[in-house]
């Protein structure tokens, strides 16, 4: 039945990966909602709001607020805050709140200038749509707002697009012999957004850094690579042995589904092909962009789609994260946790089976 999920839980949604890109920018991020989205956003889906400082507040809507859409007194608190703590920049993350009333966040963001001084991002996110939706929107607004127009590039460098704890490492994500890098959000400030027209190149480890690579390259003529370091990621080397005592029993692994975020799976799919011949297919809940999908490769949408699919299709092993296991009754070949937050809350890694036994 459409919408109806017996298994998954409701993955991330875009208020909370608008709210991870801005995380680590030194700027003031306001949800504007009641109170109960920015407690959720801290809780459950910004792991580094319990370890790192980041001003992130809640506008505090009340009814007759959003009823008689009282912006002068969400802009007298924002000014307020400004003054005792400061910021960069204020971002406004949109909820369901005032996606339904209509707020203009055009003349919300020209208010908070005007008042504070410092620039202002609007992101109209809803709560209705996934993580990734956001944080393509806030990387798009980051860059336009930000990236000053440059006369040359500086040898060596390159920038990281996309990384977020959704979808890497919450230390962070690097690549080895490549130079220097500004990974965007995750150690990187506003000081190196402003210098993105700079870099020699844009590396994109998730696909809602797509958009906003392709308009650097429009902008300054930045070439971009999609491309995900699958070789650090936690347990890969005893992933690789599992991948090879497979491959050396009998016939060998003749299907692979890898489930994940799709610059991750497809870095990975390159990966394996040097160790299997088998036909390995990418398959993702969240955005398939068109250029990086081969023939084959399925958008899912629904849990039912993922039921049929993984009890009809005869895959020898499915890599993705440990809730979808439980989702897939039908399935009976072998399942390789890779975990991805925004499904399970998990920290990306691959999972072996004494982790397992030690969790339980």
């Amino acid at each position: 039945m459409k919408g109806l999920w017996k298994y998954l839980s409701p993955f991330a949604p875009d208020q909370s990966g608008a709210t991870a890109v801005f995380c680590e920018m030194g700027g003031l991020i306001v949800i504007v909602d009641a109170g109960g989205c920015a407690g959720n956003i801290c809780g459950f889906d910004e792991p580094r709001w319990f370890g790192k400082k980041s001003a992130i507040f809640s506008a505090g809507l009340r009814d007759m607020d959003a009823i008689l859409g009282r912006d002068d007194r969400l802009v007298e608190k924002i000014g307020d805050a400004c003054g005792k703590v400061g910021g960069k920049f204020v971002a406004l993350i949109g909820t369901p709140v005032p996606a339904v009333i209509g707020t203009d966040y055009k003349a919300l963001k020209r208010m908070i200038e005007v008042k504070t001084g410092i620039p202002a991002l609007a992101i109209d996110t809803d709560g209705v749509h996934d993580y990734d939706l956001g944080c393509e929107k806030a990387w798009m607004a980051l860059f336009r707002t930000f990236a000053e127009n440059s006369f040359g590039m500086e040898p060596g460098t390159f920038g990281i697009i996309g990384a977020t704890p959704f979808d890497v490492p919450m230390e962070g994500i690097c690549f080895d012999n490549a130079g220097s890098g500004y990974c965007y959000g995750m150690g990187a400030g506003i000081e190196e957004v402003k210098k993105a027209g700079t870099v020699m190149k844009n590396l994109v480890v998730a696909p809602s850094g797509l958009k906003a690579a392709r308009y650097l390259a429009k902008r300054f003529g930045t070439p971009y690579e999609a491309v995900y370091p699958v070789e650090k990621i936690d347990h890969y080397t005893w992933f690789l042995e599992q991948i090879k005592e497979m491959e050396s029993r009998g016939q060998g692994l003749k299907e692979i589904l890898i489930v994940h975020q799709q610059v991750l799976a497809c870095s990975l799919r390159e990966q394996l092909r040097r160790y299997t011949r088998a036909r390995i297919t990418v398959a993702g809940w969240f955005d398939m962009d068109k250029e990086l999908a081969e023939p084959g490769d399925i958008a899912l949408r629904e849990e039912d789609q993922w039921i049929r699919l993984t009890g009809e299709r005869d895959y020898d092993l499915i890599i993705g994260d440990r809730l979808l296991r439980d989702a897939a009754p039908g399935y009976r070949g072998k399942f390789i946790p890779l975990d991805h937050f925004p499904i399970s809350g998990k920290p990306l890694a691959f999972v072996r089976e004494a982790d397992r036994e030690t969790e339980s």
